[in-house]
């Protein structure tokens, strides 16, 4: 079969150092947000040639790839969703968002996150504008906002990047939307991708960013401003930080 045969060639390339080193950088250790994760020590570049390989593996047995135990076959399910999705007409990108969507307890560490949030969930929300609703917010980016208040972090964090797609497009109400609502977050993972985003959105727009800072920054945790201002000027940049 196709999956047995793509983790078979995963498992050709393990290297038991490089796995130490990735259950290291990717906090595997108890009580750490990877515990537990399996790895097999394979570098991106190698993943991403075995993804060119198997683009062609059916949604079914990808989505079965993507609850694997294994880091890489995560990786790898989440890259051939990616290049699905890039590829695909309106049908097969509507079933890769859902596919996504009811499987992101699999979607569980960093690099998966954000290596598929923007491609799948932001292009997705983007390319398929809804109604407005009273509140002003676009119904069909009320999903960004469940997640955005789940218990899971990584929902939380997939919530944020896939702002990154509407950011590029220079649509910037739902970043500052969920950057308020995320303020109190307590995860610095959570801390780094809001500030991250709203960096990019600051370079589109630094006034609208200072609006921003202006409003929020004593709520601010220290390592979301940092994020955040770290393309101004150092004038600007101390000033924030000061304030």
């Amino acid at each position: 079969m196709p999956i047995t045969n793509l983790k078979n060639d995963l498992q050709k390339l393990a290297n038991i150092k490089q796995a130490e080193v990735l259950q290291h950088f990717f906090k595997t250790g108890k009580g750490e947000y990877g515990e537990g994760d399996i790895f097999l020590g394979i570098k991106v570049p190698e993943q991403r040639k075995i993804v060119k390989k198997y683009k062609d593996l059916d949604i079914k047995n990808v989505e079965k790839l993507l609850k694997s135990k294994i880091h890489e076959h995560r990786l790898v399910a989440i890259l051939i969703l990616v290049l699905k999705y890039t590829k695909g007409d309106d049908k097969l990108k509507k079933q890769i968002y859902n596919v996504y969507l009811k499987n992101t307890k699999y979607i569980n560490n960093w690099d998966l996150v954000d290596l598929s949030a923007p491609n799948i969930v932001g292009d997705y929300l983007f390319s398929h504008p809804l109604s407005v609703s009273s509140s002003g917010r676009r119904r069909g980016r009320d999903v960004l906002y469940k997640l955005a208040k789940s218990k899971s972090l990584w929902e939380r964090r997939i919530a944020v990047l896939a702002t990154f797609t509407f950011i590029r497009n220079n649509d910037f109400k739902d970043i500052l939307k969920l950057a308020e609502l995320l303020l109190s977050d307590t995860h610095d993972l959570m801390h780094k991708a809001v500030g991250w985003m709203l960096r990019e959105m600051g370079k589109r727009d630094q006034k609208l960013l200072e609006k921003f800072l202006d409003k929020n920054i004593r709520k601010m945790p220290r390592t979301m401003l940092r994020y955040s201002i770290e393309k101004f000027d150092e004038e600007k940049r101390q000033y924030y930080l000061k304030k």
